[in-house]
């Protein structure tokens, strides 16, 4: 897979995206109908509400690419095919609805009043199958830690298909933890309770924050026990288990592309079906660029380097792939998200957040903290190296691409290309939003976060308070920090003077942009959340629910639903971690969690 990897762009290398993170990150402007759906008074919601039974079913994607002549679920290679078609299978007994979305019910034109019904958890569990639905798993490959890992594919995810709203939006429903699929290995396909509350909560959670993500419908247990070994220590136990319905406009990954290119010549045609049917599908408007859209750019003084995305759709279409995935890492950097697991399989094409396993939302700031028990010995997927390690993965992808001759190498460059561009456009302009700056200074930001580094200041709360802070630059010397006293904890003199003068240079920047203090707040309060899914938080809620109690999750989920508000009488939700959540299990995970 790497021997016809493109060469590194000769304007960015990887370690240079990596430290501008360290000098210098969330929403773009265009973010802000996140806000208004935040405020339910401005929340414009579909007209159409329909019933399990009415909801318009399609399924394109079995019906326009090649599948698996099989239809068993039993472990093997699936060659010269997208998918197999596969019964959900999970054992259930009694399932009950844990929690679950409006929001994501109001994108299919589903009437809440429909989670009321008395059927509806054995309908998502699989058990009885929903009208109108193909169900299949999906076939993949990817790079896992740096390494091709060949066939992956939907182990324990089953795709129900797609339904076509009344926008004409397609959005597929998968249930992950329905069973065995021909992609399950040596792995059971069943999920637990513990991680499919953390997998519901953080989609819905990151979507109200504004970063793109896959969603979540809604959460059913299985009322079976599932054994896992959650520490890989020999000590497997049984835990609830329990299935997720996840939805997106699509779940194709890099993997996706990955695996056909790396199957010869014979699957190269796989990659380019599948590519025209993304193209198709979810990027309509590139299939209609015309030359008169003049999208050509040079790569170099010589003419010989110049790229023409009006020549090639799969060209323009990488690079628009790069640009999503450079703006939501950017996006991740800037509200302290780590995911944890990057492997090219759980790449998203659409510039989602997509697979929460082992995530982690930073408390005290370090650039090297993973929440992943598998990844501590080289931190390869830490918080600081994910603009560096995304990049990779483009490059992984832009190789199935050129592999089936859709792209050619200097195209391939230039999407990397465009990709550190954007990454380093998009992260210093949430910086300076952060900030509450209509300019960026990276001094001022690379001491700040020399500075949260050094003090391990919790991210999150951090930035909230910085919005106090007035552009008064005759504040006594030894007042400058009671706004900030409640987030710079048990630091002593000589770190007090280094905050102090930071501090300073912070109200030289906001005096100079001349914006009021009260008008600065509100717009720092509306890209700074209060509220975010701290893992101790999501622990708390599993604990309850593991003893039948859902109601945790179902708060936790309306808490996360408005994260920028103040939402008086949640304040406990704000805060910073107790020192039970520093035991295994918690702030770090598995793989398999």
């Amino acid at each position: 897979m790497d021997s016809s990897s493109p060469d590194p762009p000769s304007s960015l290398s990887l370690e240079s995206v990596v430290d501008s993170l360290k000098n210098q990150s969330f929403r773009e402007q265009g973010d802000d109908h996140i806000n208004e759906e935040n405020k339910n008074k401005n929340v414009k919601l579909s007209l159409v509400k329909l019933s399990l039974e009415d909801l318009n079913w399609d399924h394109s994607f079995v019906r326009e690419l090649p599948g698996d002549a099989q239809s068993d679920s039993i472990p093997r290679q699936v060659l010269h095919a997208c998918y197999t078609k596969v019964l959900p299978s999970a054992e259930v007994e009694n399932p009950e609805l844990v929690v679950w979305s409006d929001s994501v019910a109001d994108l299919l034109d589903l009437d809440p009043k429909e989670f009321e019904r008395p059927d509806f958890p054995i309908k998502f569990s699989g058990a009885s199958p929903l009208t109108g639905t193909v169900p299949y798993a999906q076939c993949y490959g990817g790079h896992q830690f740096g390494t091709w890992a060949g066939q992956l594919g939907d182990g324990r995810a089953i795709t129900l298909g797609e339904i076509l709203n009344s926008k004409l939006e397609r959005w597929e429903l998968q249930l992950k933890g329905a069973g065995k699929t021909p992609y399950s290995r040596s792995a059971d396909g069943l999920a637990v309770l513990r991680s499919s509350i953390r997998e519901f909560l953080c989609s819905e959670a990151m979507h109200f924050l504004g970063i793109p993500t896959t969603r979540a419908l809604c959460l059913v247990t299985t009322g079976k026990l599932v054994t896992r070994d959650m520490f890989y220590d020999g000590n497997p136990k049984e835990e609830p288990g329990a299935i997720v319905c996840r939805v997106a406009q699509s779940f194709l990954r890099f993997g996706s592309f990955q695996i056909h290119s790396s199957r010869g010549e014979e699957d190269l045609g796989i990659v380019r079906a599948l590519a025209d049917y993304a193209i198709r599908h979810h990027f309509p408007h590139i299939e209609n660029i015309s030359i008169s859209e003049s999208l050509s750019f040079s790569t170099g003084d010589d003419d010989q380097l110049v790229v023409d995305l009006t020549s090639n759709k799969y060209a323009a279409w990488i690079v628009e792939i790069a640009e999503r995935t450079a703006s939501l890492v950017a996006r991740w950097q800037g509200v302290g998200f780590t995911h944890g697991v990057l492997n090219t399989d759980n790449m998203s094409i659409l510039g989602l957040t997509i697979d929460y396993g082992p995530f982690g939302f930073l408390d005290a700031f370090d650039p090297s903290y993973t929440p992943n028990t598998t990844d501590l010995p080289g931190r390869r997927y830490c918080f600081g190296n994910q603009p560096d390690i995304c990049l990779w993965n483009i490059t992984q992808f832009a190789s199935s691409l050129m592999a089936a001759n859709l792209i050619s190498n200097k195209e391939a460059n230039y999407a990397m290309e465009r990709y550190g561009t954007k990454f380093m456009d998009e992260y210093q302009a949430i910086m300076s939003r952060k900030l509450g700056l209509q300019k960026y200074s990276k001094q001022l930001v690379n001491k700040l976060l020399n500075n949260l580094a050094v003090d391990k200041v919790d991210y999150t709360n951090f930035f909230r308070s910085l919005s106090n802070i007035k552009a008064d630059p005759d504040i006594p010397e030894d007042k400058l920090l009671v706004p900030l006293k409640a987030v710079l904890l048990d630091i002593g003199k000589e770190r007090k003077e280094a905050w102090a003068s930071w501090v300073q240079f912070y109200i030289k920047e906001l005096v100079a942009s001349g914006i009021s203090d009260e008008e600065r707040k509100t717009s720092m309060n509306l890209v700074n959340p209060k509220y975010v899914l701290r893992n101790y938080l999501c622990q708390s809620a599993i604990d309850a629910a593991e003893l039948c109690d859902f109601g945790e999750v179902r708060r936790l989920l309306k808490v996360m639903e408005r994260p920028y508000d103040e939402q008086p009488g949640m304040e406990k939700y704000a805060r910073l971690p107790p020192a039970w959540a520093y035991r295994p299990g918690v702030r770090m995970l598995s793989c398999s969690s």
